[in-house]
């Protein structure tokens, strides 16, 4: 018995190839919020929250479009391997979350590999371990990055480790947009973490993330580029030498914010500039030293996981004042002039229809679907990210 997505001689799979070098039609794919929709008594009061708005999407199309391409949007819902055959887009421009379970932001990246479709932003397994918490500081921890001490729970009822020491800060250790994060989070005896453990436990199917409070200012961090880059971007002047742009650093100070002190989904609702909204700083008053350990710390958390092109590392400091990884978002918003990543860019002077077409671009060489500047890359010697030690690199 055959399926829709078999068949006939002439009835491709929809990554086949030749593709045409430009224009291109563009595939945005998303999961989208729906006004008013109510949710089901079983699942969390914040499911879907870091589900994107059609107005996002309609930016995104609007500023791929500038370039003479096409874009048309398809919703990332269980019907996508039918309406990617129906529309046999030549890339797709991906910031879809996922329907779901375990390392739901990877569930469309695989899909895509499997068909053979060429897509922007990082690939399978990084957005199933970024999206995990726990794993990810687990990997941070094992390759010298900084973190909080943190103690995974999975039952709720587990003995806390002697190195956890009151506050402590618990949430859903695999869900992002700060969804899970109230003033309930900030737990100061035994009798409160054990309840929100569970409350966490039971109301998001999944271990509670627990870890030192930080007191500190937090920051986010975004970082765009390859060791490549420069044969393939639009804007080859904004890279270091080493192919990568570090943005500048956002604080976001959530002192003033409805939830004060913690940077959560509620605060991170409110609009820019709107009472009870955080501020926004960019870029944030640093010392110069500061400013290179939080872009190395981003540097680093980003080449450790395995991300590409683009992401944005969250960062808090410690009581000491030392900077502490959080965790990284290798789908990081997109909406202009609010999104974190967004106001880096609107920092640096880059305009939003040139932030989406680099992703696009960036995501679009990996697939040879750009044809090289006729230039070489040096040889370098460069801090390997895994051990420290030196190593010598080629261009390709």
């Amino acid at each position: 018995m055959t399926t829709p997505l078999q068949e006939k001689e002439n009835d491709q799979p929809p990554g086949s190839d030749p593709r045409p070098a430009h224009p291109w039609r563009v595939a945005v794919l998303a999961n989208i919020k729906e006004h008013g929709k109510s949710l089901p008594a079983d699942v969390p009061p914040d499911a879907g929250a870091d589900f994107d708005y059609i107005e996002t999407i309609d930016q995104i199309r609007a500023a791929i479009e500038t370039d003479g391409h096409q874009a048309v949007f398809i919703q990332a819902d269980r019907d996508l391997p039918y309406a990617l055959k129906k529309a046999r887009p030549d890339i797709c421009f991906n910031i879809a979350e996922g329907l779901g379970g375990d390392a739901r932001e990877a569930q469309v990246p695989a899909l895509l590999e499997m068909f053979k479709i060429p897509y922007s932003g990082s690939r399978v397994m990084t957005n199933a371990i970024s999206l995990d918490k726990t794993l990810t500081k687990r990997i941070w921890r094992d390759r010298n990055l900084p973190v909080a001490p943190f103690q995974e729970f999975t039952f709720g009822d587990e003995p806390l480790r002697p190195e956890m020491h009151f506050p402590l800060f618990v949430k859903p250790s695999r869900e992002g947009t700060g969804m899970g994060v109230t003033e309930k989070a900030i737990v100061n005896n035994e009798a409160e973490l054990r309840e929100r453990a569970d409350y966490v436990i039971r109301m998001y199917h999944q271990p509670a993330l627990v870890e030192t409070f930080l007191p500190g200012r937090e920051f986010t961090v975004g970082i765009m580029g390859r060791f490549d880059t420069v044969l393939y971007s639009r804007h080859p002047e904004w890279y270091e030498k080493d192919g990568f742009l570090r943005l500048p650093i956002l604080e976001l100070d959530s002192s003033r914010s409805v939830t004060p002190g913690i940077y959560g989904l509620e605060a991170k609702a409110q609009s820019v500039g709107s009472e009870g909204a955080p501020s926004y700083i960019c870029p944030a008053q640093l010392d110069p030293e500061l400013t290179k350990k939080l872009h190395r710390l981003a540097w680093r958390a980003h080449i450790v996981l395995g991300a590409l092109d683009v992401s944005r590392t969250d960062i808090r400091l410690d009581a000491e004042g030392q900077p502490r990884l959080l965790e990284i978002n290798p789908l990081p918003g997109l909406t202009s002039g609010y999104s974190d990543l967004c106001i880096q860019c609107a920092a640096q002077g880059i305009s939003y229809e040139d932030l989406i077409l680099e992703i696009l671009y960036l995501g679009a060489s990996r697939w040879n679907m750009l044809v090289p500047r006729d230039i070489s890359l040096p040889q370098k010697k460069k801090t390997d990210p895994l051990n420290g030690a030196a190593k010598t690199t080629n261009g390709k």
